[in-house]
């Protein structure tokens, strides 16, 4: 075949995503925290923004019918965006304060880590400088949870380089002496020592073991567990060990029940990590036997189109050249924005007013009569694509009068029940752990029972999903749940 070179003309349909269709996934996307940064920095980048003050706010705050009705969920208005420049824009179906309130910024207090606490107590204790070396070596091997994540080989070798580099740094001096293994091994108890108890343990069974002794229980039955039957103990396997120990399986199940009340992981109670503030986006409120729906964005900025921006824009003299280009540019970026965030708060709006129609026997009842429900099933009531609503529900919380939950907790894949109607997963889950916490110590549920008993209530399930949705509650097995 003869290959050549040519031109050709062709038609074809190319679907091309513009920036600002990018910007609007990403505000949807955004957590509330995380819009009010953004529409911060958008504040300071565009001089055609400017906040909404309070005092500007002409409206008056809502009567208590007015809030109802403006909880109901919104229809599509059309906007006029020709008069957005001269009569500005002004943010509808907020919920408003009856009162105005002083807000107090939450301030956290830095608690010593777990390396500091560590090396406070080291300090207090007669260590020559090339042990204490040799021990901030030991804390920095030492994870969150409590642990030696290091051999000490690992720790020697680490020690010894910083050693190099020092001799480096002290060029003519004599190189001091390389650490070695009986080093470490001689400076470990001393830091297992240190507070908390279990500290600076390499295994689990180390951890519980240095906590016993800690207590002085070191001739304990406990102890004896953990030192010569761990792998029989993990297992639940009373009946083996009280042969082999010459005991009761009562006694060694009491014993096991005191091993487990120590802390595996010692180490958190000095953790640095600290939990993340959760605002709820949304609010869901039962006012007079029915459930409204309000968006938590009274703390958001609220946008309008700068009034002295807007005089600049009136003058037609300023409005040539580059004085126009870059006034059309960030004139349209404002509207954009206002109109983006608007768009914002009412698909969120629309998601949860769906939300709570369809699950709102769990509001009345509680998690087991959660009802399926997927983002397909939303997209096409509200007339959005499925990835919207995944953008939507991403990393959002309501308030309810259940609690603080995340979006993504109202929806769940279903199973077939004899009556024909589905059960969402995350109900039945709720249903085996109630089972679970009303079985009897000495007589568990096994997953086979466990099924007959959710078909005995019309849910059609096999015991292999039993078995899955329990590992993932983190329910043992019938055997380590038995008590003797």
């Amino acid at each position: 075949m003869k290959q050549t070179l040519g031109q050709h003309t062709l038609l074809r349909q190319d679907l091309r995503i513009n920036p600002r269709l990018y910007q609007a996934m990403d505000l949807l996307y955004m957590p509330l925290l995380d819009l009010q940064q953004h529409l911060k920095q958008e504040l300071l980048n565009n001089p055609f923004l400017e906040l909404l003050e309070p005092e500007d706010d002409e409206d008056l705050p809502l009567t208590a019918a007015e809030k109802k009705e403006a909880s109901d969920p919104p229809e599509a208005q059309p906007i006029d965006w020709e008069d957005i420049l001269l009569s500005g824009f002004d943010e509808g179906g907020r919920r408003e304060e009856t009162e105005e309130r002083e807000y107090i910024e939450p301030v956290r207090v830095q608690a010593p880590d777990l390396g500091f606490h560590l090396r406070e107590q080291l300090q207090m204790l007669d260590l020559t400088p090339r042990q204490l070396l040799l021990a901030e070596q030991f804390i920095g091997n030492i994870g969150d949870d409590g642990y030696l994540s290091a051999s000490l080989e690992e720790v020697v070798h680490g020690a010894n380089e910083i050693q190099a580099e020092f001799a480096e740094r002290a060029a003519g001096r004599m190189p001091p002496a390389l650490y070695t293994l009986t080093d470490a091994e001689a400076l470990l108890p001393v830091m297992q020592a240190l507070d908390p108890a279990g500290v600076a343990a390499r295994d689990l069974r180390e951890c519980l073991m240095l906590q016993l002794r800690d207590r002085k229980q070191a001739d304990t039955l406990a102890y004896r567990l953990l030192s010569e039957a761990y792998d029989d103990l993990i297992a639940h396997r009373w009946s083996d060990l009280a042969k082999r120990l010459g005991l009761d399986a009562g006694s060694v199940q009491d014993a096991a029940d005191e091993i487990a009340k120590l802390d595996p992981k010692p180490g958190l109670r000095y953790s640095s990590n600290e939990g993340d503030y959760i605002i709820p986006d949304l609010v869901v409120e039962k006012v007079d036997g029915k459930y409204h729906v309000y968006l938590n964005d009274h703390n958001l900025p609220r946008l309008r189109l700068s009034r002295s921006y807007q005089e600049v824009a009136r003058d037609k003299k300023k409005f040539v050249g580059e004085n126009r280009e870059f006034i059309t540019q960030r004139m349209n970026s404002a509207q954009w924005m206002i109109q983006a965030i608007e768009q914002r708060r009412q698909t969120m709006l629309k998601v949860m007013h769906f939300i709570v129609d369809r699950q709102h026997e769990f509001f009345e009842k509680g998690i087991e009569h959660l009802r399926p429900l997927t983002l397909r099933e939303v997209a096409e009531v509200i007339n959005m694509h499925e990835s919207t609503v995944s953008r939507v529900t991403n990393e959002k919380y309501v308030q309810t009068p259940r609690g603080v939950l995340p979006l993504k907790f109202f929806f769940s894949s279903a199973l077939s029940t004899t009556t024909g109607e589905d059960a969402s997963a995350r109900a039945i889950k709720a249903q085996i752990q109630k089972l679970v916490e009303e079985e009897g110590p000495t007589d568990p549920l096994t997953d086979q029972q466990i099924v007959q008993r959710l078909r005995a209530k019309g849910v059609r399930i096999a015991r292999r999903t039993v078995a899955k949705y329990r590992d993932q509650l983190g329910i043992l097995s019938a055997r380590m749940r038995k008590r003797i």
